[in-house]
This record gives C-alpha cells, sequence and structure tokens, in this order.
C-alpha cells in the first residue's frame, strides 16, 4: 500500500467516527436544553404585598379661606379737616394706638363753651334752690302764699333739668373732641391710609368717611361650608356615640396651605351653623388656629381636614396600586395559583400616601404593587414580597 493510499484510508475513518460522534450527541444535547426550560419559572415576575389593617380615624376634607376674628373699618366719628396720619400702611398695631389726627380746635372751643353754660346753670340752680328752701320756710310760717312757695319750686325744679342739659352738653363736647383722636380698637395689621392728609372727613354714627381698616392676625379663623351629606353623616355618628357633636366638642381639624403638601397646622372646630343655606344646600363651618407669626392672612385660600369618624380598623394598601378602568377602581391580586385577577375595590382616604380600601380586599389577599403594565387577567406571574406596608397613624 502507497503513502497516499494509507492517508486517505486514516482520513476516511476520522470523518466516519466524527459523523458517529455527533449522530449519538445531538440527541442527548436537545433532552438536556428541553429539560433546563422546563425547569424555568413560567410569568411576569411581580411584586406583591399584602394589606396591612389599622385601627384608624377618617379626615374629611373641605376648602375654605382665612377670616379675620376681628376685621373693624375705622371711619371717622366727628367732621373736620385731617391733620397727623400716625402710623405706617401695613405695619401691625396695638389696641389704642393714635392712627388719625383731625383738627380738634373747633371741638376744644365746643366744649369750653360748654363748660361755660354748665358753670352758668350750676349758679342759677344754685339760687333758685336757695329760693325754693326760703319760701318753704316763709310758707310755713305763713309769711308767704303757697302760690309763690310752688313758683319758687318750679323755678328750682328748672333749674336743676338746665343743669343736667349742661352736663350733657359737656359730656358731649368732651366726647366730640376725643374723637378726633382716632385709635385703633384692636390689635392687628393695619391697611393704608385711604384718605390723605389736609382732606375733610365727615363723621356721624353712621356714613362717616372710611379711614383705613384694621384686622386681627392672632388667633384667626378658617371658613369653610360642609355639604348636606356630610352634615347627615355626623349626626348619625352622633346618634350611634362614635362621634361627638361639633357644636358641643372641640373636634381637631388640620389645614394645608396652596404650596404645602401636608396638614401641617393644627387648629380646632369653633362654629357650625344653626341652619343650611337653602340656595346652596351647605352648611357654615370654622376653624380657629393660632398665629403667632402672621402666616396666615384674611383671605388666603386653603385646606381644612376634619374629624370625620369615630375609630375603626381598616385595611391600607399602597396607592400606586390602585388602577382606574373609567369610574372604577381596581387593583391587581395574585390567586392561590400564581396568576392576575383584577379585583373591583371601594376606596376610602388617602393618608400619609397609603390608601384605605372600604371593600374588596381580604387581609391575605396579595396584592400586585410593581409589575402591573405587564400583566392581564389571567396571565401567569411570579409573585416577589415587598417590605410590609409602612405602620402609619392617621390621628
Amino acid at each position: 500500500m502507497t503513502r497516499q493510499s494509507t492517508t486517505a484510508a486514516a482520513l476516511t475513518v476520522l470523518a466516519l467516527a466524527t459523523l458517529i460522534g455527533f449522530v449519538l450527541w445531538a440527541p442527548l444535547n436537545a433532552t438536556t436544553a428541553v429539560a433546563t426550560v422546563a425547569n424555568e419559572p413560567v410569568g411576569q415576575p411581580v411584586v406583591v404585598a399584602t394589606p396591612t389593617k389599622k385601627t384608624i380615624v377618617d379626615w374629611d376634607e373641605y376648602s375654605g379661606r382665612f377670616a379675620a376674628i376681628e376685621d373693624v373699618e375705622i371711619r371717622a366719628r366727628v367732621s373736620g379737616y385731617l391733620t397727623e396720619i400716625a402710623f405706617t400702611a401695613g405695619e401691625i398695631v396695638e389696641a389704642g394706638d393714635l392712627l388719625f389726627r383731625i383738627d380738634p380746635r373747633p371741638f376744644a372751643a365746643e366744649l369750653a363753651a360748654a363748660n361755660a353754660t354748665l358753670a352758668s346753670a350750676e349758679a342759677a340752680y344754685r339760687y333758685a334752690k336757695a329760693e325754693m328752701e326760703r319760701g318753704q320756710q316763709l310758707v310755713s310760717q305763713h309769711a308767704l302764699s303757697s302760690e309763690e312757695g310752688e313758683r319758687r319750686l318750679r323755678e328750682a325744679q328748672q333749674a336743676e333739668a338746665d343743669r343736667a342739659a349742661a352736663r350733657a352738653r359737656v359730656a358731649q363736647a368732651e366726647l366730640d373732641l376725643e374723637f378726633t383722636e382716632v385709635r385703633a380698637p384692636v390689635t392687628g395689621r393695619v391697611s393704608d391710609n385711604f384718605v390723605s392728609l389736609g382732606n375733610l372727613v365727615t363723621g356721624g354714627a353712621s356714613g362717616g368717611t372710611l379711614l383705613t381698616t384694621v384686622v386681627s392676625l392672632d388667633p384667626i379663623y378658617f371658613e369653610f361650608t360642609a355639604s348636606e351629606a356630610d352634615y347627615l353623616k355626623y349626626r348619625r355618628l352622633e346618634q350611634l356615640g362614635t362621634r361627638e357633636s361639633g357644636r358641643d366638642t372641640h373636634h381637631p381639624v388640620r389645614v394645608k396651605l396652596m404650596d404645602e403638601s401636608t396638614f401641617s397646622h393644627s387648629g380646632y372646630l369653633s362654629f357650625v351653623d344653626n341652619r343650611l343655606d337653602h340656595s346652596t344646600g351647605t352648611m357654615r363651618g370654622r376653624a380657629t388656629l393660632a398665629n403667632p407669626d402672621g402666616l396666615f392672612a384674611p383671605g388666603m385660600f386653603g385646606r381644612l381636614q376634619l374629624l370625620g369618624s369615630g375609630e375603626y380598623e381598616a385595611l391600607i394598601i399602597p396607592d400606586t396600586a390602585v388602577q382606574t378602568d373609567q369610574a372604577q377602581k381596581f387593583v391587581w391580586v395574585a390567586t392561590g395559583d400564581d396568576v392576575a385577577e383584577r379585583r373591583a375595590i371601594e376606596l376610602g382616604p388617602l393618608v400619609h400616601g397609603e390608601r384605605i380600601v372600604r371593600d374588596g380586599l381580604h387581609e391575605d389577599d396579595r396584592v400586585i404593587i410593581s409589575g402591573t403594565q405587564f400583566v392581564h387577567d389571567g396571565a401567569a406571574i411570579i409573585p416577589q414580597y415587598a417590605e410590609p406596608v409602612a405602620q402609619f397613624t392617621s390621628r
């Protein structure tokens, strides 16, 4: 056999061995691959959590505005020319601080004239009284007629009345002079002057010239309205004994401003009206809050939370787990067979980022809180437990 023939035979044997090895290996490898795929879990990974049971109370929310407890219009009480403005517009003033001065000279002169009239009336009264007393003595001695005695009595009585009228005119003149100094009746923030120096202002019990306004700031009111349905709910709770009347109890309230995300300001319910507004079907309510730093200003908008129930046990879930389909709220729940199931629920309020569930869930339900965008009803899932819902207190 030649060298070339030997080489060709060796190559042929090698090729046959390779072919036989491939034929034997291929089925074995396919079986291993199928086994590997069969052992891998099938489904979409999702994160689940069970609802947390907690004893809580409800807080009902209302929109409203702050209002000053004392909102005073400062008006002129006597007529005259404005001679002094004694405050800086927008500053805090104390009760009794001088705000305006009206020219006092005409009123000082009027007071002097009234005092002079009073002095004359006092002298006339003293003379008439002395004459009356002498007349009574003479009448008793039959030295003076009874008619003359009665005349002197009438003159004394008239003099006494004139003296009283003169005293009243002095008192009025003193008041008018006092009213030329316009003072702050309450402590609060003053507006600007509505009338400038030198202008003639008109006084009087009604219709006096408006000079400025002063509003108190601390404490301050928060005014809101509640619906008839809310009013009935509160009355039913009172009848059941689970919530006391807002007229008899200062229920706590919490307030947040338009640029705040949490209800961080505390106060109490201080007033509930005695009737519903027939045109709106609502009832007025009012809360009182401390305002030592003057953060709240009358007219400012805010949101208020009012204690809306007694204590009860409720289930809470992360609000991010709640889905919306038109008007229906629902969550995805992992069944015992690790299949996604859509579950309609009835929601309560949102508290500290967690949602209260009124109906539709049980304590042992596994709620899908992450990965819901990849699931549908009946889809196979791979549940992975998240950390329990954080404990919180809604009170």
